[in-house]
């Protein structure tokens, strides 16, 4: 079994954030060619990797002399939590910042077969190769001076958590409030072809019905169709000052704050799928692309 206490509890936690921190940032960065600060906070700590790794331990350790046992007992428990976490991120800030998706036999894109087995690899390192120097390090530091130096360390990191987790609620409600403005778009899109379809059936129809009958009635509905087809017409021009006033306020980035910016270049694989197409906006992947379409599409209409 084990015998620390809430504070070498703490102190490991602390150690592992970072260690993972160090190897995510390390990772990433080497695919990108470039420095990338890996992970949902500012400061060098991964949380979830300090939460898998005290987990890991805390249902592991009691089965030391099992390997079997340990490995299994870290793979569960580390799955569970990674799936739990993913779930509640997604369900709160409406972005994953992991996802399993293009990994066979996965769980929603929360978790995957190949990522479960290496957390039970990763429970046998951890619990017969890994923790013991650490474990020695914490144990070594006297109470009265562990205590402050992991109290203090805690403090700023919940400090900082909070301002990530502010950045992200504002990136959410940014999110929801784009894809609201992109759905707006398709649907007035929509709209306006019907709108000229009905210009153009209705004056067809009442031509027709003009050559079948006398004169005086074909005054009167030369006059109604006039009246209607203004009518259309000035609906399809407030359709497309709607359309413009809305790609006019897509223009305006000022939304997308130097910390919003930041939690996005730290989290490269994070993904979006209620609100995928304003997340690709944000990677700046679809709406200038988006926008040229409408242009060009209400350029040839206006040609015709």
């Amino acid at each position: 079994m084990y015998t620390y206490n809430l504070t070498q509890w703490l102190a490991f936690f602390i150690i592992y954030c970072f260690i993972g921190w160090c190897w995510e940032s390390s990772y990433v960065s080497i695919k990108k060619r470039k420095w990338v600060n890996r992970g949902f906070m500012h400061g060098p700590m991964l949380p979830i990797y300090g939460s898998g790794a005290v987990l890991i331990l805390f249902v592991s350790l009691p089965f030391k002399a099992h390997p079997v046992a340990v490995y299994f007992a870290g793979m569960i428990a580390a799955t569970i939590l990674e799936y739990v976490t993913g779930v509640l991120m997604e369900a709160l800030f409406k972005v994953r910042y992991w996802d399993y998706s293009n990994q066979k036999f996965n769980i929603q894109g929360h978790i995957c077969l190949s990522s479960s087995l290496a957390w039970g690899f990763f429970s046998i390192a951890m619990v017969y190769w890994v923790h013991k120097p650490f474990e020695k390090i914490v144990l070594s530091i006297p109470e009265a001076v562990l205590s402050p130096i992991v109290h203090v360390i805690m403090m700023v990191a919940a400090a900082d958590f909070a301002l990530s987790f502010k950045t992200a609620i504002e990136l959410r409600d940014v999110l929801v409030k784009v894809e609201a403005a992109k759905k707006e778009l398709k649907i007035l899109q929509k709209r306006l072809e019907v709108v000229e379809a009905v210009i153009a059936d209705e004056a067809q129809q009442r031509i027709e019905q003009a050559q079948q009958q006398k004169e005086e009635i074909k005054a009167r509905i030369a006059d109604e169709t006039q009246m209607k087809r203004e009518q259309a017409l000035m609906q399809r021009e407030e359709i497309r000052e709607r359309i413009e006033e809305i790609m006019q306020k897509g223009k305006d980035r000022s939304y997308l704050t130097k910390d919003k910016l930041q939690l996005l270049r730290r989290n490269p694989g994070a993904t979006s799928g209620k609100y995928k197409l304003a997340f690709a906006e944000f990677r700046n992947e679809t709406w200038p692309e988006f926008k040229e379409k409408i242009k060009e599409k209400l350029q040839e209409r206006e040609e015709k």
